[in-house]
């Protein structure tokens, strides 16, 4: 069993290269995904989350924040064992139960069976995460070939839109559903070399909002648009030059760590935001945007 590691030491503001993977475990510079002086308080007490992308960066560290807040977690993960073995483990470390499912959400037929799964493993569900992304910088836009511009759009829209309808008829049994989903800043300043990556997390922004009007009152439906955050999609996609200086150019001055997105998750998914759907909430080190 792999030790449970909850790390908050020092935040540098510039990262090392790492190895090209987009496997967490791999990378020479380790995420920071929990706070070692964290103290929940039960905010999610008997709640059941589906978190898409769970098994690193980001959606790792809201399975987390969520089992210490008293949330059991359903991880679905595209392909890496190791990354999901070991969020289940740090999950089952805060004494939460922890269900992965491998699979790929841009298949609507695996999104509706991993809804059923979850639901038949725990009988209810209560917060959806839609967390899960790829993204494939290119230096001119005629590079992005009609391949990459459908697998990025399956992944981060489309099965955004399957699991969502897979978990709407749960949801809507569970007083205080909510639904998180997860842009990027780059959804309002735009990125010269993540063309179609931008225009998904555009579509993730302009989904919440429109999702929030259909669901209200019953369904929360809002979104976390984080600046440069350090996680496997970095060094795995973006030239060592890119990755040393990562993060650098905010008014913080560094690279923000998934746990520093992780609350605001826990915020929106309990009842401290029972009046707020519709938003849009932005951990981007300082960057001034327009939302």
């Amino acid at each position: 069993m792999t030790k449970a590691r909850n790390r908050t030491k020092s935040v540098t503001a510039k990262v090392k290269p790492s190895r090209r993977s987009d496997a967490e475990h791999s990378m020479r510079q380790q995420p920071i995904y929990a706070r070692t002086d964290y103290r929940g308080a039960d905010k999610l007490a008997g709640k059941i989350a589906i978190i898409t992308g769970g098994d690193s960066g980001i959606g790792r560290a809201v399975a987390i924040a969520f089992a210490n807040e008293a949330a059991d977690v359903v991880v679905l993960y595209h392909e890496n064992d190791t990354d999901a073995d070991e969020t289940r483990v740090l999950v089952e470390a805060t004494g939460r139960r922890c269900l992965t499912i491998k699979g790929d959400i841009g298949d609507e037929t695996f999104c509706q069976n991993a809804v059923k799964k979850a639901y038949d493993v725990f009988r209810r569900i209560d917060i959806l995460v839609n967390n899960a992304a790829e993204q494939h910088p290119v230096e001119k836009p005629e590079q992005i070939t009609s391949k990459q511009l459908l697998r990025t759009f399956q992944t981060n829209v489309f099965g955004m839109f399957f699991l969502t309808n897979a978990a709407l008829p749960h949801l809507r049994r569970q007083p205080g559903a909510t639904i998180i989903n997860t842009g990027s800043v780059v959804a309002y300043r735009g990125h010269d070399m993540l063309i179609d990556y931008t225009s998904t997390k555009g579509a993730v922004i302009g989904y919440t909002r429109a999702m929030a009007l259909s669901l209200a009152p019953d369904i929360r439906v809002n979104a976390v648009a984080p600046g440069p955050i350090w996680t496997p999609l970095i060094p795995s996609t973006f030239p060592d030059e890119k990755v040393g200086n990562f993060g650098a150019d905010t008014p913080i001055g560094r690279a923000g760590q998934p746990f520093e997105c992780a609350g605001a998750y826990v915020f929106l998914a309990s009842a401290d935001a029972t009046y707020i759907t519709g938003q849009v909430i932005h951990p981007n080190g300082g960057e001034v945007v327009n939302a």
